[in-house]
């Protein structure tokens, strides 16, 4: 049996090796971990859910690093596997106040994940299950794996949660409209940024939040950074606005928002405070370097909250 758990994210790790420098000048750099589906796990977890990670490395130097990362940071990671090729890297810089990022990520170890790899007990354990279009992306197992293990948590009441963060895999229209249309009936809630926003045809989020309705997609997510987040189910649709913030590095922002919201509705939080939690979540996070070691702990977030919120 396995320890009940909140959520459980599918996804690619990659090795975060950043500077406060351009990448053109800098000598040194600060090591630590990213990817998307990975962030969200990372944020809800810092929030106060139970997660788990599924994904494959190599078993490595940067392989060990990663297992013993997750491990002190109480990330269940026992259904992660082990294969050959590489770990996935990313140098990010900063230049003209902007993040500039490199990318080694072809043929990394996730995109070995097959559905022979999946313990599907473990699906059952989880509340959420949580995937991307980049992990769809990275291989046709890896795509085979969202769709079965979404249309086995449909069949066995289990929440699915999905980000169709297509703009930078380099499909296609058709193609993104394919892979997303073969998971679209097994997906509850759909978590969108206007900005990387493929498929839809629009950055606004009364369009979109129509659009999704009609597809029967009521359950939504839609984040405008420099506007707000918009929450819609069947009933109704909820808004806050953006705080108004210089932000640092936005590398994470989205999936940073997306894990603190998933969290506090799992814990009962109506959808107002779980907005509020993670408005003030994503705007610490974007005020410091790094997709995943800038996400603040839910201590400093609540801090922050009363500032903000409870005045």
């Amino acid at each position: 049996m396995y320890d009940n758990l909140d959520i459980i994210t599918i996804g690619e790790s990659l090795i975060e090796l950043s500077s406060d420098k351009p990448l053109a000048f800098a000598d040194t750099f600060t090591k630590y971990y990213g990817g998307d589906t990975l962030a969200v796990a990372v944020s809800a977890l810092r929030s106060g859910a139970k997660t788990g990670y599924i994904t494959k490395v190599k078993n490595d130097g940067f392989g060990e690093y990663l297992l013993d990362c997750w491990q002190s940071e109480g990330l269940d990671s026992g259904q992660v596997k082990f294969a050959d090729l590489q770990n996935g890297i990313y140098f990010a810089g900063q230049k003209n106040n902007m993040v500039e990022m490199q990318f080694y990520r072809q043929k990394t170890a996730a995109s070995e994940l097959r559905i022979s790899d999946i313990d599907f007990e473990y699906i059952k354990s989880a509340k959420m299950i949580f995937a991307t279009a980049f992990v769809q992306s990275l291989s046709l197992s890896c795509r085979e794996v969202v769709r079965e293990v979404f249309k086995f948590a449909k069949e066995n009441g289990i929440l699915t949660g999905y980000y169709p963060n297509f703009a930078h895999t380099g499909l296609s229209f058709a193609e993104a409209k394919e892979m997303f249309e073969e998971i679209q009936g097994y997906i509850d809630t759909i978590f969108i940024n206007t900005k990387d926003n493929l498929l839809f045809e629009t950055e606004s989020p009364d369009l979109l939040i129509k659009k999704l309705a009609d597809m029967q997609l009521e359950n939504s997510l839609i984040i405008k950074n420099d506007e707000g987040i918009w929450s819609s189910d069947r009933t109704e649709v909820s808004f806050i606005k953006s705080l108004e913030f210089s932000p640092v590095d936005l590398t994470g922002y989205t999936s940073a928002v997306i894990g603190a919201y998933i969290a506090l509705r799992i814990k009962g939080e109506t959808r107002l405070n779980a907005l509020r939690y993670a408005n003030i979540l994503g705007m610490m996070q974007a005020m410091k370097v790094g997709a995943i070691r800038s996400i603040p702990y839910e201590k400093d977030v609540k801090e922050m909250i009363k500032r903000y919120y409870e005045c």
